[in-house]
This record gives C-alpha cells, sequence and structure tokens, in this order.
C-alpha cells in the first residue's frame, strides 16, 4: 500500500511539472513574440542598411569621444591594473635604485633607548645622512620636508645644510609645490626654481611659481618636487616628472636623481613616467635603524645588508601611522617613498612601461568596426565571422600581455575590444533577427496555418561548379554562391529556408553543404508556384 501510494503521487507530480512546463513554454513564448516580431519588421524594413549605419554611429561616437571625454582612455587605466597583476612574472630590480625607511621598528627602536620617537631630531637625519656618505651611495633623495628650522636642534640644522653644502649636488632634499593660486604672491620666478630648466629653445613667458622650500639655502637650491598626481579613480598609475610653469619646469625629486646619474639630454623629459609596477619582486629595503647602528636591529640577523655603493637610495617613512599611503596598481597603500623608488628606477634602468599613442585605441576600434559590419553586410557564414572575430581577440590581448611582462610594452587595446565586441553583438542579434525571419521562426513571423496555406513548393538548390576549374576555384564559386544565396534570404523573401539538416561535424556535411531546401506556401497552387518562380528568378 505505501509503495502503490509514492507511484501515485510520483505520477501527478510529473503530470502537473509537464503541465506547468508546457503552460510556462506556451506564456514565455507570447513574451518572446511580443518584442521580436515589432523587431522583425523594422529589420524586413532597414534590410542591410543596418549595418553600414551602424559603423556611421560608431565611428561618429568614437570620433565624439575622443575629442571631448576619451571614455576608452579612462577604462583602460583600470584594466592595466589587471593585466599588471595577472601577468605570469614581474620584472626584478636593476640594483641600481634602493630605499632606506624609517619604519615602526626604527622609531620604537630609538623610542625605547630613550632618545625620542617621531618627529626625530635633524642630527638623526643628518647622521642617517652620512652613513649613505660613507656607503658610497652615488646619490640621496631625501622624502621628507624639512620646512622651517628646528627650534630644539639648530645644530642639526646647521649639519644637514653642511652636508647639502659640501654633497655637490649628491643630497637631494623634498620641496612642495604648492597650489597654483598662491603663486601670484610668490617671489620666485619660474626659471629660479632649484634646477628649472627650459621647455623651449627661446624660453620668454617666465611666471611666478609658489614653492615650499626647505629651510636652509644649500637645501633649498638642492631640492626637488615630491608632488604626485592620482589618475581620475584614486590610483596612481603615473608619476609626475616636473611642475610646468609657462615655457619653464621643475623637476621631480625621482627626476632630479636620475639627471645625477644620466647623462644630460638635449630634449626636455617626459612629463610623466609609469614604472613598471611590482609586487613581489620589490627593490632593496634597508631600515634605518639597520644603517644607524650598524647591526641588524630591525632586518634579517642571517641576511647581510644590501650594497649600497654606487646606488640612487631615496630615504622616506614608511611607518602607517605616518599616513604617506599611495593606492597604485599592485598595492592599496604602497608607501610614497617607495613609489618615488619605482619611478626613480624606471627612469635609471629604462624599464618604464611604455605606451603607444592614445589615439592608437580608437584607431583599432575604428578598423576592427569597419570590418565587422562589412563582414555581417556581405553575409559571411556567422562560424567563419565567430571564428576570426575570437581568433583576432585573442592575438590582440595576447600581444598586450606579452609585450607587458617580457618588453615592459603595455599595447592598451581591451577598451577597444570591448567596444567592438559590443558592436559585434549587435551585428549577431540583428542577423539572428535576420535569420530568424529566413528559417519562418514563429517569433519572428505568424506561424503556418494549414488552413489558410493549402499549398507548398518546394525546391532543392545545389551548386554545381564548372567542371574546367580546378578545386581551389570550384571550392572559391562554392563559397560565394552560398553567401550570395543566405544574404538574398536575410533580406527578406516569400522562401523559408531550411538548413542545417545534416550537422556541420558530420562526414555527410562536405557532399551536403551546398544543399538548401526552400519552401513557399500559397492559398492555391498558383499562388505557391508564383512566389517560388519570382524569388528563384531572382
Amino acid at each position: 500500500m505505501p509503495g502503490r501510494l509514492a507511484d501515485r503521487m510520483l505520477s501527478w507530480s510529473d503530470a502537473n511539472l509537464a503541465t506547468l512546463g508546457h503552460w510556462f513554454m506556451r506564456e514565455w513564448s507570447k513574451v518572446e513574440r511580443s518584442y521580436r516580431r515589432p523587431f522583425s519588421r523594422i529589420v524586413f524594413r532597414l534590410k542591410f542598411a543596418f549595418f553600414p549605419l551602424l559603423a556611421i554611429g560608431a565611428i561618429a561616437w568614437l570620433a565624439w569621444d575622443w575629442s571631448h571625454t576619451r571614455s576608452l582612455a579612462a577604462a583602460e587605466d583600470a584594466i592595466f591594473d589587471y593585466v599588471v597583476q595577472w601577468r605570469p612574472f614581474e620584472p626584478k630590480p636593476s640594483g641600481q635604485v634602493a630605499v632606506v625607511e624609517i619604519d615602526e621598528c626604527s622609531i620604537e627602536h630609538f623610542r625605547a633607548r630613550g632618545e625620542g620617537g617621531w618627529p626625530w631630531s635633524r642630527q638623526r637625519h643628518a647622521d642617517l645622512l652620512d652613513q649613505l656618505d660613507r656607503a658610497g651611495v652615488a646619490a640621496v633623495g631625501y622624502d621628507v620636508l624639512f620646512a622651517d628650522p628646528s627650534q630644539d636642534d639648530p645644530l642639526g640644522d646647521q649639519t644637514l645644510e653642511a652636508m647639502a653644502e659640501g654633497g655637490a649636488g649628491r643630497f637631494l632634499f623634498g620641496s612642495t609645490r604648492l597650489h597654483p593660486d598662491y603663486d601670484e604672491r610668490s617671489p620666485l620666478p619660474a626659471s629660479q626654481a632649484p634646477a628649472a630648466f627650459a621647455l623651449v629653445p627661446d624660453p620668454r613667458d617666465d611666471p611666478k611659481l609658489a614653492l615650499l622650500l626647505p629651510f636652509g639655502e644649500a637645501m633649498s637650491r638642492n631640492s626637488a618636487i615630491l608632488n604626485v598626481t592620482r589618475n581620475e579613480d584614486g590610483v596612481l598609475r603615473d608619476i609626475p616628472l616636473r611642475e610646468t610653469a609657462g615655457d619653464w619646469a621643475v623637476p621631480s625629486l625621482s627626476l632630479r636623481l636620475a639627471m645625477t646619474a644620466m647623462s644630460p639630454s638635449d630634449r626636455p623629459p617626459a612629463a610623466t613616467v609609469r614604472p613598471n609596477w611590482r609586487e613581489e619582486t620589490r627593490l632593496p629595503h634597508i631600515s634605518a635603524a639597520d644603517l644607524l647602528t650598524g647591526e641588524a636591529v630591525c632586518g634579517d640577523a642571517t641576511a647581510p645588508l644590501p650594497p649600497l655603493d654606487g646606488r640612487v637610495v631615496l630615504v622616506g617613512y614608511t611607518a602607517s601611522g605616518l599616513n604617506d599611503a599611495k593606492p597604485t596598481p599592485v598595492d592599496p597603500v604602497m608607501p610614497g617613498v617607495e613609489v618615488l623608488a619605482e619611478a626613480t628606477e624606471a627612469l635609471l634602468a629604462g624599464s618604464a612601461i611604455r605606451m603607444p599613442p592614445g589615439g592608437l585605441k580608437y584607431v583599432i576600434a575604428t578598423l576592427m568596426t569597419l570590418f565587422t559590419t562589412f563582414a555581417f553586410y556581405r553575409g559571411e557564414p556567422a562560424p567563419d565571422i565567430d571564428s576570426v572575430f575570437v581568433a583576432a581577440n585573442v592575438g590582440l590581448l595576447s600581444s598586450s600581455f606579452i609585450g607587458l611582462t617580457f618588453f615592459s610594452f603595455f599595447f592598451d587595446i581591451f577598451a577597444s575590444v570591448g567596444f567592438v565586441s559590443l558592436i559585434f553583438g549587435l551585428c549577431r542579434l540583428y542577423a539572428g533577427i535576420q535569420r530568424g525571419r529566413a528559417v519562418g521562426n514563429g517569433d519572428f513571423l505568424p506561424e503556418f496555418a494549414p488552413d489558410r496555406d493549402r499549398w507548398l513548393a518546394i525546391a532543392r538548390l545545389r551548386f554545381v561548379p564548372d567542371v574546367q576549374l580546378d578545386a581551389r576555384a570550384a571550392a572559391r564559386r562554392r563559397r560565394e554562391y552560398r553567401r550570395r544565396l543566405r544574404r538574398f534570404l536575410y533580406a527578406g523573401s516569400d522562401a523559408v529556408m531550411l538548413e542545417g539538416v545534416v550537422e556541420r561535424k558530420s562526414w555527410l556535411h562536405d557532399a551536403l553543404s551546398d544543399t538548401m531546401i526552400l519552401v513557399w506556401h500559397g492559398g492555391n497552387a498558383a499562388a505557391a508556384r508564383v512566389a517560388a518562380l519570382g524569388d528563384l528568378g531572382r
């Protein structure tokens, strides 16, 4: 008895599920027809004119975007972050740049000895510079702003000033570019700013420039700008190399450090540099306490300190409580001194990421849009279009990863690929409606009514090549025949085509792939015959 009850319940459940499924399919078909049939009527009127119209509209938008918002470029920045993070491996440091970090351990070490916490005395900073000088560094960039003299350590101020005076330009100190609103009240012309250089051969425009310089004369003379600017989304990708004022420019700390170690150039440096950001293979780091004490106070006692002889060193604080974190593509809280060190490394090692001109992505998007719409306009087979489109995208994406990983070149075509994928999707959707009409899909056309259309005319079309043609020429003719027939039927006719009778990968496909069954309907034999002969004649 329990088994019979279970069988009845199962039978009842199956019957109700089948009824529910049939009801859902019937109602969902009504929903699809409610929007597909109006689209089908639009497609019947536009025919293949849709594709050139779409190309014109897409290219017009690209031209407008290039001259206004450049949203493709903004989208590329976010994609760049993922490419940097997903590349197979990171570049190794060149060994020319190192970072001396004033970290939590260094601050706590001197606080525990009763010598004060942060801020450090000027004498301790001078001692740090002295240790670096003894280590034989090529240059030092100090990412700490000494804006005012110290009331508690005047002797330390004098020592710092003396080291700046005797360093022969090897010791550079940070300065800050103030807001442009303060320029008019500044007594400093741009040409008189520290290490200012002309951007044009005959500079004439020399406006005032508001800078917050270090307190000492020698320190001011041997200073450079610390300001950095984030991208619109708040991420720091490109590091400014100069501050421009009229026909003059003032170098950043990274640029001026590089200029001390590189041969001079007649051309002005670029406005920004994009470092080859790294997360795992970081630049060499040394804790300031280890350098000052000569012992492994904060670092690994078993590992020797990295050599500093001949290196360019940047000194700055990395302690989290000092709030100098910058969001970068590989680290949302990268210390500012490491950001400047990466920019310096990019300049000295020539490892900066190079990018094509900004307009290239718009050119690629335009060309791929024209290619895509033209292929659909010609009525090429959908599998062939899909294969070529996927292969082109894979090639472009692969080139971007390979270029960034091995050649420090970011081929920024992701936004272009995304834009063209949207165009491709619209073309595919439109071609799908064309095909739905051509095969007589009831979602796009009124369904066949046997009581109204009593007669059917059926024709089998098959391409027969010229026997005088070789195999290659015959294949080209066959392919052209299929394209023209498909384009004729997709444009709208009285015929309904029956294709795909043989599966594409079947062994019969080659023998029957050029066979097409066309069906016409009519209320009587004459009407069906007239419709068939009309289309066949065309």
